[in-house]
C-alpha cells in the first residue's frame, strides 16, 4: 500500500491479545479488540537502521501497523492502547474488505521525562481503496517523516504556512475545535432562550467567539 523500500519490510503478525490479556483493560475495550478487529499485522519499521535517514531528536523508530477490521469503523481507544504501549511513533493502516483508512497520532514526550509518549490527537484520512492511499516518505531525518506523515494524513486540518511548526499547527487546530464546539453550544443556548436582554448578552459573547475564531484559520 505505502511502497516503502523493502528494507523496512517486517510483516509479523501481533497476537491483538497481547494489548488486553496482561493489561488493565476494560470488559468494554476488551469487547473492542474481539469484536471489532481480526488481527494486527506489524508491517514495518522505518529507522535510521532501514533506510538512509538519520534519526531525529523526537522520533527514532516509526512503525507501521495494520490492523484489519471485520467492520469499517475502529474505538480510537484501541490505538491509544496500542500506542501507550509502543514506545515509538506509529502509523496505523486500517483495512476492511478492499478499503484503506491511514491514522496517525500527534504524540509529544510524556511531562514524566520517563520516555514515554503521550498522544493528543489522532488525524485520519478517508477510506479509499488500498492502491489509492499515497503517502510519500519524504524528510531528510525521522522527525521530519513523520511531521510528513502528520500533515499528509491530517490534510486541510494543519494546512499552515511552512514557518508553523507541527507542535504549532496541532496547537491551533485544537484551540479551533475547542471555540468551534463552544460557539456551537452557546448557538444551542440562544436559541433555547426565552429573554430577550439574555439574548442579546449571548449574542455578543458570540460574536466574541467568532472574532477569536478568526485568529485559528
Amino acid at each position: 500500500m505505502l511502497h516503502l523500500p523493502a528494507s523496512t519490510e517486517f510483516n509479523r503478525r501481533i497476537p491483538k491479545q497481547k494489548f488486553y490479556e496482561n493489561l488493565s483493560v476494560t470488559p468494554t475495550l476488551r469487547r473492542v479488540f474481539v469484536e471489532q478487529m481480526k488481527m494486527i499485522w506489524w508491517r514495518n519499521k522505518i529507522a535510521a537502521s532501514t533506510v538512509n535517514l538519520a534519526s531525529g531528536q523526537m522520533v527514532t523508530e516509526i512503525e507501521v501497523f495494520e490492523i484489519q477490521l471485520n467492520q469499517p469503523s475502529l474505538d480510537e481507544a484501541v490505538l491509544k492502547l496500542i500506542d501507550k504501549e509502543i514506545p515509538y511513533h506509529i502509523l496505523f493502516l486500517l483495512t476492511y474488505e478492499d478499503k484503506v483508512q491511514a491514522w496517525i497520532g500527534y504524540k509529544e514526550a510524556a511531562a514524566s521525562g520517563t520516555g514515554a509518549f503521550k498522544v493528543n490527537r489522532y488525524y485520519h484520512t478517508e477510506w479509499m481503496p488500498s492502491d489509492k492511499l499515497q503517502l510519500p516518505l519524504t524528510g531528510l531525518n525521522l522527525d521530519a517523516v513523520y511531521e510528513n506523515y502528520v500533515r499528509q494524513i491530517a490534510g486541510d486540518a494543519l494546512n499552515t504556512g511552512s514557518s508553523e511548526s507541527l507542535k504549532e499547527s496541532v496547537d491551533r487546530e485544537k484551540k479551533k475545535r475547542e471555540l468551534e464546539k463552544k460557539m456551537a453550544a452557546l448557538e444551542a443556548k440562544i436559541r433555547k432562550e426565552k429573554q430577550f436582554n439574555r439574548q442579546l448578552e449571548m449574542n455578543a459573547e458570540l460574536k466574541e467567539i467568532r472574532k477569536e475564531l478568526e485568529k485559528y484559520k
